[in-house]
C-alpha cells in the first residue's frame, strides 16, 4: 500500500474495522486489515523518526492508545486469523513477535504499560494454540495458568473443553478445580463477553454428550440458546437448536418445557 494511502488512515478506525472482520469471522478479511493496521504504525513511526533526526517537531496523528498497542493488536490478530486458518507455525510466530514489543525508541510509561500487556497476552495465546493442537501435557501447567488469572478462565474453559471433544480427553477433574476455584472467590463462571461465555456452554454441552451426560448436554445447550438470543446471533441459535433436537429424547419432561417456552418468547 502506498505510503500516501497509509498516512490518511488512522489507526483506531482500522482496528473497528479488525473488530468487524473478527466477529463475521472472515479470517482473510482480518488478515488484510491487521497487515494494513501494522503498516500504517510502521509509516507513522518512520515519519516520526525522520523528524526527529533532522530536528523538526514531530507530527501529530491522534490515536486513543499508545503506538505500540497498534502494533501488537496487528500481530495479534493476524496470529488469531493464522491459528483459524490452520497455520500453526505462521501463528506461533505471531505470538513470539507480540510478546517481545519493546522496540520503539520513544516508549514512556503508557507504552510500557502496553508492552507488560501484550506479553501476558501472547502467553495466554500460546496456551491456547498449544492446547487446540492437542499437547495434553500442558495441560496442568494451563490450569496452574488459569488459577493465578481467574479472568482468563472462561476463555480457559472455552480452549479446554473444545480440545476435550476434539481429542477425546475426559476432564472432569479439571472443570471441578476451575469452577471451585472461581466461585471460592465469590464469583460465578460468567463473563462480560458472552461470546466466549455461549461457546464455552456450547462446546460443554457436546463434552456431556461425549460423557454419556445427556441431560447435563441439555442444560448447557439452553444456557447457549440463551446467550446466542442476547449476541442475536442467528447462526449460533441454529446450532443449538439442532443440536437439542438431536437430544430431545433424553431430555426430561421440564428441560422441554423450557426449550419451547423458549422459542414462544422468539416467535419461532
Amino acid at each position: 500500500m502506498r505510503t500516501s494511502i497509509l498516512k490518511s488512515l488512522k489507526p483506531d478506525i482500522i482496528v473497528e474495522m479488525l473488530d468487524m472482520a473478527y466477529a463475521f469471522e472472515n479470517w482473510s478479511k482480518v488478515m488484510e486489515r491487521a497487515d494494513m493496521l501494522y503498516q500504517c504504525v510502521q509509516c507513522i513511526h518512520e515519519e516520526r523518526q525522520e523528524h526527529r533526526t533532522m530536528g523538526l517537531p514531530l507530527p501529530y496523528v491522534h490515536t486513543e492508545r499508545p503506538l505500540i498497542y497498534y502494533q501488537g493488536f496487528s500481530l495479534q490478530m493476524r496470529g488469531v486469523a493464522h491459528q483459524k486458518m490452520g497455520q500453526v507455525e505462521q501463528a506461533r510466530a505471531c505470538i513470539n513477535l507480540y510478546a517481545e514489543l519493546g522496540w520503539m525508541e520513544e516508549l514512556d510509561e503508557a507504552g510500557m504499560q502496553v508492552v507488560q500487556e501484550f506479553r501476558h497476552r501472547a502467553q495466554v495465546s500460546r496456551y491456547v494454540l498449544e492446547i487446540k493442537e492437542g499437547h495434553a501435557e500442558l495441560l496442568e501447567e494451563y490450569v496452574n495458568f488459569l488459577l493465578e488469572h481467574p479472568e482468563e478462565c472462561i476463555e480457559g474453559l472455552r480452549t479446554i473443553v473444545e480440545a476435550a471433544v476434539r481429542y477425546r480427553w475426559q476432564i472432569d477433574r479439571v472443570l471441578h478445580m476451575i469452577t471451585r476455584q472461581v466461585q471460592s472467590t465469590g464469583r460465578e463462571i460468567d463473563s462480560s463477553n458472552n461470546d466466549d461465555m455461549y461457546h464455552y456452554c456450547y462446546q460443554r454441552a457436546l463434552y456431556e454428550q461425549c460423557m454419556g451426560r445427556q441431560k447435563k448436554a441439555v442444560e448447557f445447550i439452553l444456557q447457549a440458546l440463551r446467550l446466542a438470543d442476547e449476541l442475536e446471533m442467528n447462526r449460533y441459535f441454529k446450532k443449538c437448536a439442532a443440536l437439542l433436537e438431536s437430544l430431545r429424547e433424553d431430555a426430561t419432561g421440564e428441560q422441554i418445557g423450557r426449550y419451547r417456552a423458549f422459542l414462544e418468547v422468539m416467535d419461532i
